[in-house]
C-alpha cells in the first residue's frame, strides 16, 4: 500500500538508504546521515513537497519523494524526484507503481515538470525512467567523486502537465493530505 511517509518510518526508510550510500554512487552522499537526520529530511521536505512510502505488511519497502529542484522563485513549478527500493524488494512493480503515485501527486500539487537525475551508467534507473516517460535532457561530465573515480550524472526531464501562462502557486502538499483526490491516487496506486 501506498502511504505519506511519517516521522517513524525514519529507521527503516535509513535502512533502505544506507547500502546505496556505502556501496554505491547512486547517491553521492558519502556519510551515513543517521535516523535523526533522516527524520528531520522527511519532516522538512512534507512541508511542501510529497515523500510516499510503499508499506507491505506493517514493512516499508520503498519511499519516493519529490524535492526542491532550485532555490530561484522562477523553478517553483519543477521539482527533483528520488526512489528508493529495499534490496530484497525490487523487480516486483513496486518502483514504478510509487514512482507513478509521486508524479500523479505532483500533478495535482500544479508542479509542471520532473527531473530524475542519475549516475551514470544507471541503467535500471535509466531504463524504469523512460519507461516512466521521461527524455534525457543532458549529461553533467565527471559531476561527483565517489568510490575512487569520477561519475557522469544523467538528467532525464518528464512534462507532468502543459505550463499554464502566467502559472497557478504549487499547492504545499498539507494543504492536499486530507484531499479525497489525493487518497484516490494511493488507492489506484
Amino acid at each position: 500500500m501506498i502511504r505519506i511517509a511519517r516521522a517513524e518510518d525514519a529507521d527503516a526508510i535509513h535502512a533502505i538508504y544506507a547500502p546505496t550510500i556505502i556501496d554505491t554512487a547512486i547517491t553521492f552522499e558519502t556519510e551515513l546521515p543517521g535516523t535523526d537526520a533522516m527524520r528531520h529530511r522527511i519532516l522538512t521536505r512534507l512541508q511542501h513537497y510529497p515523500w510516499l512510502v510503499w508499506e507491505d505488511h506493517g514493512e516499508v519497502l520503498a519511499y519516493a519523494y519529490a524535492t526542491r529542484f532550485r532555490e530561484r522563485a522562477a523553478y517553483d513549478w519543477i521539482a527533483e524526484t528520488s526512489i528508493y527500493v529495499h534490496e530484497n524488494a525490487r523487480r516486483r512493480g513496486i518502483a514504478r507503481k510509487l514512482y507513478g503515485a509521486l508524479l500523479d501527486v505532483m500533478r495535482l500539487q500544479g508542479i509542471n515538470q520532473a527531473v530524475g537525475v542519475i549516475t551514470m551508467p544507471g541503467e535500471v534507473s535509466v531504463a524504469m525512467h523512460e519507461a516512466m516517460g521521461f527524455t534525457p535532457a543532458g549529461i553533467w561530465r565527471k559531476a561527483g567523486y565517489k568510490l575512487g573515480q569520477w561519475w557522469d550524472v544523467g538528467v532525464w526531464q518528464k512534462e507532468l502537465q502543459p505550463a499554464a501562462n502566467p502559472p497557478q502557486a504549487v499547492v504545499a502538499f498539507p494543504v492536499l493530505r486530507g484531499s479525497a483526490e489525493l487518497h484516490a491516487i494511493f488507492r489506484h496506486s
